[in-house]
């Protein structure tokens, strides 16, 4: 069907409108996520050593707590169209509409043992499509920013994914998407840490997922990758690589959708070569 002029107008007049609405919804979730972010810094301590299990679990559930009394309502307030997901570790696509996919305390086990790598996410899904994510890390006063269609920034400033062609000259990581995963998962992640030994400069496994993917967006790594698909800690690194100009897929390479069993972010010039790796630990 060929569209008229003024249509096309009145279409491209809409979807401006939809991203300065968007960039102003993005401006108000990062001032959210930025004071719990501060709630969070002041509660934390570098001496911090839980015990055993017990202590360990009422202090990641003492944070939580803290984070989302703050954040919950502020976000609810921003957008009440919204839904909330309740389950950080949820996975699998979303019911219709706006959701907000949250972690109030992104790498809460780092929080807790007196390490860094620890966060606030926030991410708007709409119809299962991100389009803004906030990434508050309080310890290094950096926030990263994505909005659809409107680039990935650091502190207000542009980032890029990195400029490499060759996974022989790659620094690489994987990550536990939950604790507790069944010994299928285990041997999918092994198998996939060896294949990557076998291909690329540096291998490292860390969590939080969401924090190896803010360095992918911003260049410091070069791929990301995960099987299994927990919302909380891959959606708003899946905005930011993308909008930093990365490529973000399934192990088959397929587009990476909230309905995907698999992950795999890495920058354009070696993602061909990070599926091919990947494909192979799948035909194991």
């Amino acid at each position: 069907m060929i569209t008229s002029q003024p249509e096309r107008k009145a279409t491209q007049m809409q979807t401006f409108q939809a991203q300065s609405d968007d960039a102003a919804l993005l401006a108000q979730t990062a001032q959210a996520v930025h004071q719990t972010g501060q709630i969070l810094l002041a509660r934390f301590n570098p001496d911090d050593r839980p015990a055993d299990m017990t202590e360990l679990m009422a202090m990641i559930d003492a944070n939580d707590d803290a984070a989302s009394a703050n954040l919950r309502p502020q976000l609810l307030a921003i957008r009440p169209q919204a839904r909330w997901l309740e389950d950080e570790k949820a996975s699998g696509p979303l019911p219709p509409g706006e959701w907000w996919v949250v972690d109030p305390v992104e790498g809460n086990v780092n929080h807790i043992h007196g390490m860094g790598d620890w966060s606030v996410t926030a991410t708007l899904v709409r119809d299962n499509e991100a389009v803004l994510t906030v990434v508050d890390e309080p310890l290094t006063a950096r926030v990263y920013t994505a909005l659809r269609g409107g680039g990935a920034f650091l502190n207000g400033r542009e980032i890029r994914t990195s400029a490499k062609l060759d996974l022989g000259a790659a620094m690489v990581s994987t990550a536990q998407a939950t604790p507790g995963e069944g010994a299928a998962t285990h041997a999918r992640t092994g198998k996939s840490i060896i294949a990557m030994l076998n291909h690329a400069l540096l291998v490292k496994a860390a969590v939080p997922s969401a924090m190896q993917l803010i360095h992918v967006a911003a260049g410091r790594l070069d791929c990301f990758w995960q099987p299994g698909s927990v919302l909380s800690g891959l959606v708003a690194g899946a905005l930011l690589v993308r909008e930093g100009g990365g490529v973000v897929t399934d192990w088959q390479g397929a587009p990476w959708t909230t309905a995907s069993d698999s992950f795999a972010a890495s920058a354009p010039g070696i993602h061909a070569a990070v599926v091919q790796v990947l494909r192979q630990v799948e035909g194991q």
